[in-house]
């Protein structure tokens, strides 16, 4: 098949996606201004995205800056632990050898230091301004409440903590704003941690930085039309006439240089939460498959279960065929192993095999996969709801499974986006 077809199957593929987000939720009635504002504006990003030259050029110029931020980081790194901070291939001025890669130490010290930088930017206040502007946006063009057009600006840059901008609001939040403001947070990634997915990719996807900044921003509309079709405003939301200012009620720290101790504070605890994660979940994953052996044989794994559930979505997706299994599991492994192995299994296999996946769809499934949609996520983000408002814990948890499930299907929207417009 040509790559013309292909790129239809990832148009039809949204519209798909978007009719099993309705069709697996309430089956009310729906806002057609959102939905239709949210599509256009979701197509609108995707096109800025792949089909404009100086926004191209402007995503270059910001993967270059991030690309750097990283590089930065890594000294302080290599003075901490030396050779263990090195990547593969790479060498110590006095030539010392790398022993290879070690997450621990390769990757996290970049959690801590981009954590540092955006705290930063926050104080110098450029960081209210970015998110003030795309709340509007949202807030004008999606007919969303206030509330949810805050939140979900901030979680283009943020996770857990866009909560904290409308915690005012979050106690009388309608069902289906809480269903948006937790699909917004599971179908985007924290730029504190995209760190993480730069080093995974960057050998094989060179601007994987400026399209990760650009998957979080299609991400939201994406979000908002899973979440708003799945269960549809039927109440009116407190805010639905008003854009509010953000909540200022946490102490801005003294200054630029506590405050960059402050973020990368929260880098450090962000890093051993990541670290804590992986560590029990995939202990969990070893026993779960063990068990799984035990009783139907070797060949079946949680990841293989999981692999053949999401093979469906990689049709969708517009993958070619021979890709859709090895797709699949990547994609499905996710819900357990965090999109953090998911991206260094998507760069083991682009190089562990002969060309596993074209370009154009290696450049599908990082789309497909920012996003924090595993069961790790959805804990987290239930019990930071539930610490800031205990009465609607009920309500938190129970819309909190419906949005890992919202959150995956607009993780699928922005790589059918991206299939049907990426130039090879």
């Amino acid at each position: 098949m040509d790559e013309g077809l292909y790129r239809s199957i990832s148009l039809t593929g949204f519209f798909l996606v978007a009719f099993i987000s309705w069709a697996t939720g309430s089956r009310q009635k729906i806002n057609v201004k959102t939905i239709l504002g949210s599509v256009v504006l979701a197509w609108i990003f995707g096109a800025l995205t792949f089909w404009v030259s100086w926004s191209r050029s402007a995503l270059q110029w910001v993967n270059e800056v991030l690309v750097a931020i990283l590089t930065a980081s890594q000294k302080g790194a290599l003075f901490l632990f030396g050779p263990l901070a090195l990547g593969s291939g790479q060498s110590m001025p006095d030539g010392s050898p790398s022993i290879g890669f070690i997450l621990a130490f390769q990757v996290f010290p970049s959690v801590i230091f981009f954590s540092a930088v955006i705290s930063g930017l926050y104080y110098l206040g450029i960081m209210h301004v970015v998110v003030r502007f795309f709340a509007r946006i949202f807030y004008r063009l999606l007919a969303l409440s206030g509330a949810e057009s805050l939140s979900a600006a901030a979680n283009i840059f943020v996770g857990i903590e866009s909560s904290l901008t409308i915690h005012p609001y979050l106690m009388k939040m309608t069902r289906s704003e809480l269903l948006t403001l937790m699909t917004c947070m599971m179908a985007t990634v924290a730029s504190t941690v995209m760190g993480i997915y730069i080093i995974a990719l960057r050998d094989i996807f060179p601007q994987i930085a400026g399209h990760l900044i650009s998957a979080s921003l299609i991400s939201i509309p994406c979000a908002v039309i899973a979440s708003k079709l799945s269960l549809p405003e039927q109440d009116i939301p407190e805010t639905l006439e008003n854009l509010p200012q953000a909540n200022t009620d946490t102490e801005k720290p003294s200054n630029f240089m506590v405050a960059l101790l402050k973020g990368g504070s929260q880098g450090v605890k962000m890093a051993v939460g990541i670290a804590t994660v992986l560590i029990v979940v995939l202990g969990l994953e070893a026993l779960v498959d063990l068990a799984l052996a035990e009783s139907f044989g070797q060949n079946i794994s949680a990841q293989t279960l999981l692999g053949w559930l999401t093979v469906p979505f990689s049709a969708l997706l517009g993958l070619r065929p021979e890709e859709w299994q090895l797709a699949g599991q990547i994609l499905g492994s996710r819900f357990i192993e965090t999109e953090v192995s998911a991206y260094f299994a998507l760069a083991q296999a682009q190089i562990a095999n002969p060309v596993p996946f074209s370009q154009r769809s290696v450049t599908i499934l990082t789309y497909a996969l920012c996003g924090f949609v595993h069961l790790a996520s959805m804990g987290i983000f239930i019990g930071g709801l539930t610490a800031l408002v205990p009465s609607r814990a009920q309500d938190i948890t129970v819309m909190g499974g419906r949005a890992l499930w919202t959150a995956f299907l607009a993780t699928v929207l922005t790589g059918c986006i991206a299939g049907a417009l990426v130039i090879d």
